[in-house]
This record gives C-alpha cells, sequence and structure tokens, in this order.
C-alpha cells in the first residue's frame, strides 16, 4: 500500500520505523498494534482507540489461544521490550460482552496500559467519559494531540 501512495501521489514516505504510526479504531486498534507488534522493522508508533485487546479471534491459533487478549496477558509481559511508542483509548461507554472474562472492552484497555507500564514502554492512556465505541467526539478531540505523542522523541534521519 506504501509504495502506490508514494507512486500515485508523487510523495517519499520514510522507511524509518520511528517515523511510521499505524492507528485504528476497535478491531483495527488490535490489528494496528499487531503490525507494530509483529512488524517492528516498519512501524514503532501506535494509536488505538477502543482496541479490541480482547478474545474475538476466529478461527482458533494456538499461538495466541486468547486471540488480541494474548497482548496483555502474555505477549507484553513475557517479551523483551519493544521499540514502540503507543497511545491509546477507551470510554466508559465502551462494548460489554458478558459471556465470558474476555469481552470487556473497558478492562481489556485497563489491562493494556497496566502491562504496558510493568515493561516500561512510553504510552499514553485516555479515559473517555460519557462517550461509547470508537466515539467521533472523542476521536476530534484527541487525534491531534494523539499523533503529538506518538511523535515525540522522532528525529528525522539525514
Amino acid at each position: 500500500m506504501l509504495p502506490l501512495v508514494e507512486k500515485k501521489y508523487s510523495v517519499k514516505l520514510t522507511k524509518d520505523p520511528d517515523g511510521r504510526a499505524t492507528t485504528g479504531c476497535s478491531s483495527g486498534g488490535a490489528a494496528a498494534m499487531a503490525m507494530a507488534w509483529y512488524h517492528t522493522n516498519l512501524y514503532h508508533r501506535v494509536l488505538s482507540y477502543s482496541g479490541t485487546f480482547v478474545y474475538q479471534q476466529w478461527p482458533y491459533n494456538s499461538e495466541t489461544p486468547h486471540g488480541a487478549w494474548e497482548f496483555h496477558e502474555t505477549l507484553i509481559p513475557n517479551s523483551l521490550k519493544k521499540p514502540l511508542r503507543i497511545w491509546m483509548h477507551v470510554s466508559d461507554q465502551d462494548i460489554l460482552i458478558t459471556r465470558d472474562n474476555y469481552h470487556d472492552w473497558v478492562v481489556a484497555n485497563e489491562r493494556m496500559a497496566k502491562a504496558l507500564a510493568a515493561k516500561g514502554y512510553p504510552y499514553q492512556f485516555v479515559f473517555a467519559k460519557n462517550a461509547v465505541h470508537c466515539d467521533r467526539g472523542v476521536k476530534a478531540q484527541t487525534l491531534p494531540l494523539a499523533l503529538e505523542y506518538v511523535s515525540q522523541e522522532y528525529t528525522p534521519k539525514k
């Protein structure tokens, strides 16, 4: 995708992973984290709105038996620290599916924040009151500061 953007719009995008961010909302937030987690050669910055860090995996994968819940349950705590800078959000009225203990978006994002803090990651966690899943108003209010946060400590290489 990135080479296509460069070609179509005559722009030069950095190949420096410190200068690249990946972002998403809901499942896209978990996907953004996965992109950076598994491809640190490409991305070091993550923005996640209402990240689906819960058990939504299908089909089953024995490497991550609890889906994206594994990020805060095992992957972050049991791995060497990666060169990531993360901004994340969840709303107080975000999704709660009560069929098991793995489907509460607020709890999952709070657990993500705790796992990141315990491992010493630079991260910022925003908890929005009176907001819902992937709340458009939250994005409008926070995106500029979120981009500023993930861009901190980045200096383009000559």
